[in-house]
């Protein structure tokens, strides 16, 4: 359900409301997406999405009468292909995998900061957008929804706004060269801010291009460590 102004619709699914709030307030500040609802049961998701049509759902696992797979598999059984992105703390292969099958758009693992999110709403606006139009789409288009194809792929075709093509290639080169890198290690080197290095860092992760680590050590939330793809 597209709202004001072209803004993508969401429905934000969690049973902790303040967890769904903290995440209600991530999807408001960014640009060209709006929360249209936000359900805390499986259950209620469901009935939520076939009434307000969103075009994506941030969609927990841990759910007090389903599972966010069951939703997922429940929405691709009824026919209906809305975007969902998984967001949750679980981490298990398998969940990973059945969110995989299911046509999930992402996985984001909790806790995650404002920018993990950014940029995966952004890459889910660039493919919904190239698919938008009344002709058939290009190849640009068809990547920009599948990602570049290649074990390491250059920088994607469609980067989100604010972020440029050759600060894209400048970052992208310093991981290359480095084998793997923090976000605070690869602003350092490209000479930009630490947020900024990051939005890059999980852009390219987003897309395929790149692939993060968590490492553990000392107190405190652990490192993210960003490698090349492949």
């Amino acid at each position: 359900m597209t709202g004001a102004a072209g803004a993508l619709g969401v429905l934000v699914v969690d049973d902790d409301f303040m967890v769904a709030r903290i995440h209600t307030q991530f999807v408001e500040r960014t640009e060209g997406f709006e929360v249209v609802g936000v359900a805390s049961t499986g259950q209620a998701a469901l009935d939520d999405t076939a009434r307000l049509r969103p075009d994506l759902l941030l969609l927990d696992v841990h759910l007090p009468d389903m599972t966010g797979i069951d939703v997922l598999r429940r929405l691709r059984a009824a026919g209906d292909d809305v975007g969902v992105l998984m967001v949750t703390a679980a981490r298990e292969a398998d969940t990973v995998r059945a969110a995989a099958a299911g046509g999930a758009v992402h996985y984001l693992v909790k806790p995650f900061d404002y920018e993990d999110l950014q940029v995966r709403l952004e890459s889910f606006r660039a493919a919904h957008l190239a698919l938008s139009g009344s002709g058939a789409p290009g190849q640009d288009d068809i990547d920009a929804v599948f990602g570049a194809a290649g074990a390491a792929p250059s920088v994607p075709v469609s980067l989100p706004k604010g972020l440029s093509p050759e600060t894209a290639e400048a970052v992208q080169g310093a991981l290359r060269d480095a084998g793997e890198l923090s976000a605070g290690e690869c602003a350092d080197l490209v000479g930009i801010s630490r947020v900024s290095a990051r939005r890059y860092l999980e852009h390219f992760v987003a897309r395929g291009a790149a692939v993060v680590r968590l490492q553990y050590g000392g107190a405190g939330r652990p490192e993210r460590r960003y490698r090349i793809a492949g």
